[in-house]
């Protein structure tokens, strides 16, 4: 079936940059949407970026402007670039696909990769 593995995540000063990868593999025939997630210890999963075909990439307001989503069709992967991180961008940064099996309709998610943001 599909796997979501993301990669880049690690330790990095305030002010420093990370950009995160999250590669799709499997028996794929497309992918939907891409979207990254992001969840803080003790507090709520929240939307960070998401990127679908045809549609403009939306942002969380609180990174507009610092982080970029992009993707690569032909590697099946989304990447994140963040800049200018803060320590309130700790978290384990989950990555999320909508796409299709050459059967079906399926939505995975990715085991996540953790962000460290020292001050």
């Amino acid at each position: 079936q599909v796997q979501l593995v993301e990669s880049g995540g690690g330790l990095v000063q305030a002010g420093g940059s990370l950009r995160l990868s999250c590669a799709a593999s499997g028996s794929i025939l497309s992918i939907l949407s891409m979207t990254w997630f992001r969840q803080a210890p003790g507090k709520q999963r929240e939307l960070v970026a998401s990127i679908a075909s045809g549609s403009k990439p939306i942002y969380a307001d609180s990174v507009k402007g610092r982080f970029t989503i992009s993707r690569d069709n032909a590697k099946n992967t989304v990447y994140l670039q963040m800049n200018s991180l803060t320590p309130e961008d700790t978290a384990v940064y989950s990555c999320h696909a909508d796409l299709f099996t050459g059967t079906t309709k399926y939505s995975q998610w990715g085991r996540g990769t953790q962000v460290t943001v020292s001050s």
